[in-house]
């Protein structure tokens, strides 16, 4: 275990080395909520509601949403596309560690350092400027923060899974730019669930993209009721687990037949 927890070090140490992009950072995403939230001002138009969410809470909802984004947000499917064209992967594979551990480790380290450098700076700045309410409850704050953990862990499996297709498909650059845009829309960052059409609802419940943004930013938001976000958090957990399965298939089936380009 204390090599794992050594790669987190190492990524985090790695994240503070850059400082120019997390101030970048940080302005950037400040920059996206307040467009966002310019944008569903003029959307409510003066109406109290829409779909059960008040103006404060959407505003509150795309603030969590975009600051927990710099958490489980990672390029770990990039990567490893990287390291399988150059051939790096072979070196990897011989050394005394699981490969995909490895890699979550690494994904966790930066998640970590985004949390306490990124995502807790730009909340505090974009609550100075914008109406945002935030709850003190231990309760609905417990249930955040495992919902969270949850839609880091789903949210790898998925960058996991695109990264191993590089085995099988050589080049998946455009894969990989696909899968963003589909996690980017059907996860909730860029739209609320409750805002789609009923049978395009009904058809997300059985994907794993809502607990990626979508759960977590509802619990903050108080937009779930209790029950709500506990059933909500066993959906997360249930997909975690069910992830799991193709990965482990796809990985050794990948290990089998191993083609390095320009190795």
């Amino acid at each position: 275990m204390d090599k794992y927890l050594e790669m987190i070090r190492i990524r985090f140490l790695m994240m503070l080395a850059y400082r120019t992009n997390y101030y970048t950072g940080i302005l950037i995403y400040s920059i996206n909520i307040g467009a966002y939230y310019f944008l569903w001002n003029a959307i409510y138009g003066g109406k109290d509601q829409i779909m059960g969410l008040s103006v404060v809470q959407m505003t509150s909802y795309v603030a969590v949403a975009w600051m927990a984004r710099a958490f489980y947000f990672n390029n770990l499917d990039r990567e490893m596309a990287q390291e399988i064209m150059e051939g790096k992967v072979a070196i990897e594979l011989i050394r005394p560690y699981n490969y995909l551990g490895m890699k979550t480790m690494q994904a966790l380290g930066e998640g970590i350092f985004r949390l306490f450098f990124f995502s807790a700076p730009g909340l505090i700045i974009v609550y100075i400027v914008f109406p945002i309410q935030f709850t003190w409850e231990p309760s609905v704050w417990g249930l955040f923060v495992i919902s969270t953990v949850l839609s880091f862990l789903v949210n790898t499996e998925l960058n996991l899974l695109t990264g191993i297709t590089t085995f099988f498909l050589f080049n998946n650059s455009g894969l990989i730019r696909a899968k963003r845009v589909v996690i980017d829309l059907f996860s909730g960052l860029l739209l609320p669930i409750s805002f789609f059409p009923v049978w395009a609802q009904d058809i997300m419940k059985f994907l794993p993209f809502q607990g990626i943004s979508y759960t977590p930013s509802m619990i903050f938001t108080k937009g779930f009721s209790h029950p709500q976000a506990i059933a909500a958090i066993g959906q997360q957990f249930i997909w975690v687990i069910i992830l799991m399965l193709p990965i482990y298939l796809l990985w050794n089936l990948a290990k089998k037949q191993l083609i390095i380009q320009g190795g």
